[in-house]
């Protein structure tokens, strides 16, 4: 994606929110980054501190923790005009628990932490934007959350292709297994059942 394109994108998704005039769009793409991850290489690891929160304008990544055993858990997919990062380390400047990596070749706009609170000091509407952006997100883990107790994995299958039709082609079997809580094995026994339905 070229950089007016990039610079687009970004804009248009702050746009659902706040109203920007020309001069405070120019500012804030000003405190961007842009950064590129190739397929297969982290953004972030556990023991990082989260330097950025992240726009992605082309690419496919994967937020996810390892438990004891090594195995991987897998908490979101973010592609093309969703948001990423850890937003506790960013705030904190403590140590993230969260490996970033691209599942594709990707593109994102980033803005420090520096960059962030000048961001507010300049341009105050967007503590509006951020606090949106933060609500949506909670909302969301709570709402993942409820699924894992309340849904079968079928039904936590269901609800994610309805949910992320866009995403499912994108990401390989096991790394859908490891976001619904299951083997790839019974993953594929689900998938099969459900495209029969």
């Amino acid at each position: 994606m070229n950089y007016k394109e990039s610079h687009t994108l970004i804009l248009n998704n702050i746009a659902r929110f706040i109203d920007l005039t020309e001069l405070e769009k120019q500012k804030y793409l000003s405190l961007l980054t842009e950064i590129k991850v190739k397929k297969k290489a982290f953004l972030m690891q556990a023991g990082d501190i989260a330097k950025y929160e992240y726009f992605i304008t082309k690419g496919c990544l994967k937020v996810y923790t390892l438990d004891e055993d090594g195995a991987p858990h897998i908490s979101m997919f973010a592609v093309e005009d969703y948001w990423t990062g850890d937003m506790a380390s960013f705030m904190t400047k403590e140590p993230t628990h969260y490996f970033i990596k691209a599942t594709e070749h990707s593109e994102l706009l980033g803005i420090s932490r520096a960059n962030y609170d000048l961001l507010f000091q300049e341009i105050p509407k967007f503590e509006r934007f951020y606090r949106i952006l933060y609500q949506r997100s909670l909302v969301s883990y709570i709402r993942r959350s409820n699924h894992g107790i309340s849904l079968n994995a079928e039904e936590r299958y269901i609800a994610f292709k309805k949910k992320y039709p866009k995403i499912t082609n994108r990401i390989t079997q096991k790394d859908l297994a490891a976001y619904i809580g299951i083997t790839p094995e019974f993953m594929s026994k689900i998938i099969s059942k459900v495209n029969r339905m």
